[in-house]
């Protein structure tokens, strides 16, 4: 930890250098310029006036910290591209800025340009203009969604403040700073307050972002009551982007999320439902629980769920609901998020074992039966593995290994319709105060935000288990154990059924002191911590581990989840290495020694299996000359045929090259265009950055 403090601390500085050298060649403000106006922001009725420093405004070069031109996605590139040619300024802005820092797979890229909505939505094809309060335009290419906005909707939102700005502004501030200042001061978090230029290569910071990031806090760009005041939604938001980055709160924004946390609850259910999926299926949804609970949020949107933990907390026991969210996280991602209808589904399962306990062998055997897909495979699985014993109190009520296939199969059918009548927890008001009867202490808000539709499509994976669970087919068929995350992330059933299972399983088999996160009875237990202290073997979930560029900010990028990496000089890892006590090395000789008596053979055997192995050779060597006979004839004869249909290939490839849409030959041409653009700014911004380094390392270099 000692090594972890001393490596930021060097990054700082040269952070800090490398800043003082890359800030804003022109002048970009005046000291007369003392006073920032937040008119209808601070609680206070008068307006607060603070100083700028237009000092702090900088000018970062892409490159210098890690980011290049072929991190964006093509069709966010194709957008941009449009609205420059049409002579309009355009940038990346907010969360894919901030995740493209910490070398992280961004859910989203979002631009804003100097075009108004009109001029966007002209611009292309297939694109509409929504919203009502902050309306932006949607751009529909290459199969993805991007949202543009423009700098003069927000300018436009708050005339009143950009009078009085208007008074503010020095002379000789450049525009383009103060286009870029003002949107950013509308912004919720100073993380989410930069914007990058790809066509010039450079990140513009006005708020301090860079800063917050490197040291991993999160703080709002105004006062934050003011701020929480004025968009309660923020408070979700922040929680949800310090689950997921595990940052910590700046004292001023965690008072107000303690004091306004009750707000939320006037939130329209749409927007609840949003931020919550954004909690649940992108690879947070532990450490989002653990945030929610926290802050007293929990027992807002999930009271049921609060009481459960709130109940183990004092108990001590094991808590099955967190153990699956952990089984939840380690599967899936930012990249490959899931569908709501997964974690609605694991809420339903839970629900129902809490209420009506069950035997182990039906949740074995329920959970096999989604995952392999039908009856006969999954009670083989879940009768090998009911030998468990795994003990969750109070889901699981008694183990028994003698129940016939009959009797089990109208006990799991049976378990299926109270899943499926669970559901109505989640959607009715009146459900969620009949369960919440259980917990006669814990409060319950009547907060219900889970859609109907949602719900419904939920219960229905279940339709087939209730009817006739013995010819139950899934209808995945045989296909690979990996998951299909573009089935999942569209809710297709098979496939979240699949993964339910799975996740079933995986938390059935790990039992009670399988690794996930445990709410302990401190408070302090739910800040959010580096990975290795949230999970108690230090197992991060993950699919795979990812290999990404080396970044300024993030060491590490495995799954979307934050690591601390330690720094070890190159003598002290040779030391390490050579520190082998004699105990060891006898122990060692003595294994070796043991090894190889059980490993000699006697020397008759030896030499029989030499005169063997030689004989072996002169075959092998005769074998291979034969093959090479054969496969030179081949040869000859493939070469023959190719030259005899080489011409009539051509004229098919022609044929199929006139048949392509206009549409496709732009595309190609564009993608073309673009690699060149990307390979041509590349070359160019590392022969800059080599000039103005000066002889300085790279800062990416120092976590290599």
């Amino acid at each position: 930890m000692a090594i972890f403090v001393r490596a930021k601390s060097f990054l700082s500085s040269s952070l800090r250098s490398l800043t003082r050298s890359q800030r804003c060649n022109h002048t970009l403000g005046e000291r007369g310029l003392q006073a920032e106006l937040y008119s209808g922001m601070a609680p206070a009725p008068n307006p607060a006036l603070r100083p700028i420093d237009t000092s702090k405004w900088k000018k970062i070069q892409a490159s210098k910290v890690g980011i290049s031109l072929s991190m964006i996605s093509f069709p966010s590139w194709i957008v941009l591209k449009i609205l420059h040619k049409g002579g309009f300024e355009a940038y990346l802005v907010g969360g894919c800025v901030r995740d493209l820092l910490l070398n992280r797979t961004p859910k989203d890229f979002d631009v804003i340009t100097t075009a108004n909505l009109k001029q966007i939505r002209k611009k292309f094809h297939r694109a509409e203009i929504i919203g009502k309060r902050f309306p932006i335009c949607r751009v529909h290419i290459k199969g993805s969604i991007i949202e543009v906005s423009s700098f003069e909707t927000v300018a436009r939102h708050d005339a009143d403040k950009e009078k009085a700005l208007s008074s503010l502004i020095p002379k000789i501030c450049d525009e383009k700073d103060l286009i870029r200042w003002r949107n950013s001061r509308n912004r919720d978090f100073t993380i989410n307050s930069l914007f990058f230029d790809p066509f010039t290569c450079n990140i513009y910071d006005y708020n301090g972002g860079m800063s917050d990031l490197k040291s991993l806090k999160l703080r709002t760009l105004i006062p934050a009551h003011a701020s929480f005041q004025e968009d309660c939604a923020r408070i979700l938001r922040g929680l949800r982007i310090a689950a997921r980055l595990c940052l910590s709160f700046s004292k001023d924004t965690e008072r107000a999320m303690y004091d306004l946390s009750a707000s939320i609850g006037g939130l329209d259910k749409f927007r609840l439902m949003l931020e919550v999926n954004y909690m649940l299926s992108y690879g947070a949804a532990v450490q989002s629980i653990c945030l929610l609970q926290r802050f007293n949020l929990l027992n807002i949107l999930l009271p049921f769920q609060a009481a459960y933990i709130s109940q183990h907390r004092a108990t001590k026991n094991s808590m099955m609901l967190m153990k699956l969210f952990f089984n939840l996280d380690k599967l899936v991602s930012c990249d490959h998020p899931a569908d709501s209808s997964l974690w609605v589904g694991l809420l339903m399962f839970h629900l129902a074992l809490v209420n009506n306990p069950q035997d182990a062998l039906v949740i074995w055997t329920f959970a096999s039966v989604l995952y392999h897909g039908n009856w006969k495979e999954g009670v083989e699985f879940a009768r090998e593995y009911t030998k468990l014993q795994v003990k969750f109190v109070p889901e699981i009520s008694e183990f028994s290994e003698t129940k016939s296939d009959e009797d089990l199969a109208k006990e799991v059918a049976q378990f299926a319709s109270l899943v499926q009548d669970s559901v109505g927890v989640l959607t009715e008001t009146s459900n969620l105060f009949e369960s919440m009867s259980r917990y006669p202490f814990s409060a319950c808000s009547g907060l219900v935000f889970v859609p109907k539709i949602t719900a419904k499509n939920t219960a229905k994976l279940f339709d087939l288990m209730v009817e006739d669970i013995r010819s139950f087919i899934n209808g995945r068929g045989r296909m690979s154990p990996e998951i299909n995350f573009h089935l999942l992330g569209i809710g297709d059933p098979c496939e979240t059924r699949f993964v339910l299972g799975k996740i079933i399983l995986e938390t059935m088999k790990a039992g009670p002191r399988g690794d996930a996160t445990e709410i302990g009875n401190d408070e302090k237990d739910l800040q959010p911590k580096a990975t290795e202290e949230i999970l108690s073997n230090n197992e991060i979930p993950g699919k795979k581990v990812k290999k990404y560029a080396p970044s300024a900010f993030i060491p590490d990028g495995n799954r979307g989840m934050l690591k601390k990496q330690k720094l070890v000089d190159d003598d002290t890892a040779t030391k390490n290495q050579e520190m082998v006590t004699k105990d060891e090395l006898n122990d060692l000789a003595e294994k070796h020694q043991e090894f190889g008596k059980t490993c000699k053979l006697s020397e008759n055997k030896t030499n029989s299996m030499q005169g063997k192995i030689s004989e072996k050779e002169e075959k092998s060597k005769k074998d291979k000359e034969k093959k090479s006979r054969k496969h030179t004839k081949v040869v000859e004869k493939s070469k023959h045929h190719i030259a005899l249909h080489t011409v009539s290939k051509k004229q098919q490839r022609v044929v199929r090259e006139l048949n392509l849409r206009e549409e496709d030959e732009m595309d190609n041409l564009e993608k073309v265009l673009w690699k060149e653009e990307v390979k041509e700014r590349t070359e160019e911004h590392k022969g800059r950055a080599g000039k103005e380094r000066n002889g300085v390392s790279s800062l990416s270099s120092l976590f290599r």
